[in-house]
């Protein structure tokens, strides 16, 4: 048996306190954290090692390769095979894409992702797909985190959890919101874990740090194996 501390959090390319973000993600102690909107134009490879090194952590994998997508992880976790992959781009959207690592945790494996998904239904729908094909390959137990820019019920979050579970939904405290982080009134970002994994926890963080580091709320899952 192995646990995972993972901590997913939509940084909002680190536009509001840089510091802020490097405080909670190190005082939450993640083993892995999957990122949303990281730094990804001027010097943004040496912005998402920045990241990493005031947080206490490595990259892992991901930045403008990835759609924005990053994965950090602590000095001790295994890192087995990561890959970096731009979804299908809508015309006059953002370009959306997907970091995914295999890491291994107290010997054991997990394949990690990160996601956001976009603006419009009929694109997140596509990219669920797309993102089902490309997690196919690894055959560690999946954790997909991020940003669903939809609440639970509607049709892209429905399909997740036609394949995966809710954290959350499974074992979470309070009501779970997560936009606006000063004032939340919906629930947009998840933790979606393969039925064989025991969800331990989830919550969604209050904390100072977490009111001025982003415009989202992360959210930080324990689970097992």
């Amino acid at each position: 048996m192995s646990e995972i501390r993972l901590l997913t959090y939509n940084i909002r390319a680190l536009r509001d306190d840089a510091d802020a973000v490097s405080e909670v993600i190190r005082a939450l102690a993640p083993d892995v954290v999957c990122i949303q909107e990281a730094p990804r134009f001027l010097r943004w490879r040496s912005k998402c090692a920045a990241l990493a090194r005031t947080s206490g952590l490595v990259v892992v994998t991901g930045g403008r390769p990835a759609g924005s997508m990053l994965l950090l992880a602590r000095l001790g976790v295994d890192v087995h095979a990561t890959r970096d992959l731009l979804l299908s781009r809508t015309p006059g959207l953002h370009q959306r894409g997907l970091a995914v690592a295999e890491v291994g945790v107290g010997g054991v494996r997990w394949t990690v992702a990160s996601m956001h998904l976009g603006l419009r239904a009929d694109e997140r729908l596509r990219h669920i797909d797309e993102i089902s094909a490309a997690v196919a390959a690894h055959d560690a137990p999946l954790v997909l985190a991020g940003d669903v820019n939809e609440r639970p019920g509607e049709p892209a979050w429905q399909a997740l959890t036609d394949q995966l579970q809710d954290a959350f939904a499974v074992a979470g405290r309070g009501d779970g919101l997560t936009f606006r982080a000063d004032a939340p009134y919906q629930r947009i970002d998840g933790v979606f874990a393969a039925p064989s994994v025991t969800v331990e926890a989830c919550e969604v963080p209050e904390t100072p740090e977490v009111l001025r580091a982003s415009d989202h709320r992360p959210v930080l899952a324990v689970l097992r194996q």
